[in-house]
């Protein structure tokens, strides 16, 4: 199907469109994953067990959470930092 059929389509709301793509292939940017090994100390391990538990989740979903969490309040620092400089 062409893109403007498939436009066409979804604006006049024939169908749902989702039934017309190809979902075999598709892929999420910046979101492909990559296996990595972290050794951490028994008290760190024990503690992450813990609190993931009380959450009900498993220990890799808190350490992703916690670590995207790091990350996203280091870039916006870095860019607070950033402006700050600009503005002199």
């Amino acid at each position: 199907m062409k893109a403007k059929s498939l436009d066409k389509k979804f604006d006049d709301n024939q169908s749902d469109v989702i039934d017309e793509l190809d979902l075999s292939s598709i892929k999420r940017p910046n979101q492909m994953q990559k296996r990595v090994n972290v050794d951490f100390p028994t008290w760190m391990i024990e503690s992450l067990d813990k609190e993931a538990s009380r959450l009900g989740v498993t220990r890799q979903s808190i350490i992703k959470v916690w670590l995207a969490e790091r990350l996203e309040q280091s870039t916006l620092s870095k860019q607070m930092q950033s402006t700050q400089k600009a503005r002199g």
